[in-house]
């Protein structure tokens, strides 16, 4: 390789890794910019570029908000409507999933065309039925109302179909052969060999269900049942917002969202590549 080449490709390099840094940044930006606005007083500007850095640093908005929005009962709600769509979620959908992918019957491609074409539905459109069947079973303000409704996902059975159908036949075959049924079909080969697609679809659903507002705003009426992003909703009042309080929760309902990707982020990263080999 020539000194010119060597050149180039260090150029290359370089303009590729500045590229990368300002888009890390940009990236970056609006949580660091809300890790300072959680650290402000109330009477320090906001939008102020002169004014980024918290003079003083408030590490007591933290606290203030943990206590002033009752976030303790409200992180235990989030966690286990959360935890809860999540596992239900994925039992349904690889369910789903198995049955459109490995067993044959009869208006198999069909019902899931129907099934898949529900994705194109916007979730405002279903949430005033939802709501009246909620009434109607008086789940309003129950935790079966936050956790079932979100328990099912056209997405996660589009997801693992995908990767249902990348597991060899021959494997299937030779489980028959030793005497599997389907439900051994299930839980001993395909289940397994699916785990990145699982993975996958735990983390989409977790961030998905942690993040919820508008449906749990809906169904729940009363604050012992108020999930993490409604109970920060309380810091916008009718003629002003006390952005330090407001974004040191939301700082608290960032971590676990990090700390789930980050927990998961191999098997996430292996289950997209898995994912989009086979349609």
């Amino acid at each position: 390789m020539t000194g010119s080449n060597r050149a180039a490709l260090g150029l290359r390099d370089a303009l590729v890794v500045v590229a990368m840094t300002l888009l890390a940044l940009t990236t970056t930006a609006p949580f660091l910019w809300m890790i300072a606005t959680a650290l402000k007083s109330p009477d320090q500007p906001i939008l102020d570029p002169a004014h980024v850095l918290p003079r003083p640093v408030h590490w007591d908005n933290f606290g203030r908000a943990w206590t002033e929005a009752g976030l303790g009962r409200a992180f235990a709600n989030s966690l286990f409507t959360s935890a809860a769509i999540t596992a239900l979620t994925l039992l349904t959908s690889s369910l789903a999933a198995f049955a459109f992918a490995r067993l044959h019957w009869r208006g198999r491609d069909t019902v899931f065309l129907v099934y898949l074409g529900t994705l194109m539905v916007p979730t405002a459109v279903t949430l005033i039925p939802l709501f009246l069947v909620m009434r109607e079973l008086r789940w309003i303000n129950s935790y079966q109302a936050l956790v079932l409704p979100a328990s099912f996902s056209p997405y996660g059975v589009f997801l693992l179909r995908q990767f249902f159908l990348t597991i060899p036949a021959e494997i299937e075959e030779a489980a028959r052969l030793d005497g599997c049924g389907p439900l051994d079909l299930y839980r001993r080969i395909v289940t397994p060999l699916a785990r990145p697609g699982l993975a996958t679809l735990a983390i989409f659903t977790f961030l998905g269900s942690w993040t919820s507002f508008l449906w749990p705003l809906i169904v729940t009426h009363r604050q012992e049942l108020f999930t993490l992003p409604v109970a920060l909703a309380s810091f916008q009042e009718l003629h002003s917002i006390q952005w330090p309080l407001l974004m040191a929760g939301s700082v608290l309902l960032t971590l676990p969202m990090i700390a789930a990707f980050l927990l998961g982020q191999r098997h996430f990263i292996h289950g997209i590549q898995m994912g989009s080999v086979k349609g």
